[in-house]
């Protein structure tokens, strides 16, 4: 049975690391100042960040229904694209705590999850299309 679903798996990838995406970038579009204030970053970068991380999940999504060229290219970039995303969010507000528990140091937990996530990003960007 499990062999029946084998070609079908990539689904489990596509839609875990898509709906983390979606749904931590639009939830910063009606936070953007204070995000921005948190962050200590201008405004126009946390933009910058919901849109990629936005954009990303439901490019990742989108791409497995494409062409095999563009399902390639899609998978690809939305990977390449959310890859400097997650590194930027551990060195800005995770690091250097590991695990993913909030703490009184890190009150956002540590960079645990988003080195999983980068770690999938990467099985995306690395496979293409056979993801």
């Amino acid at each position: 049975m499990l062999n029946t679903l084998a070609p079908h798996a990539h689904w489990f990838l596509r839609l875990s690391i898509a709906s983390v995406f979606i749904y931590h970038g639009v939830g910063k579009f009606p936070n953007l100042e204070m995000m921005s204030a948190m962050l200590g970053l201008p405004i126009y970068l946390v933009l910058l960040v919901a849109i990629a991380e936005t954009g990303g999940g439901l490019l990742i999504l989108v791409s497995a229904f494409l062409k095999e060229n563009l399902k390639d290219l899609g998978t690809r970039l939305a990977s390449l694209g959310l890859i400097p995303v997650m590194i930027g969010a551990i060195a800005l507000v995770h690091w250097p705590k590991w695990s993913f528990v909030a703490s009184e140091t890190h009150p956002m937990g540590g960079m645990e999850f988003q080195v999983t996530l980068i770690l999938i990003l990467l099985y995306l960007l690395v496979k293409g299309k056979d993801a």
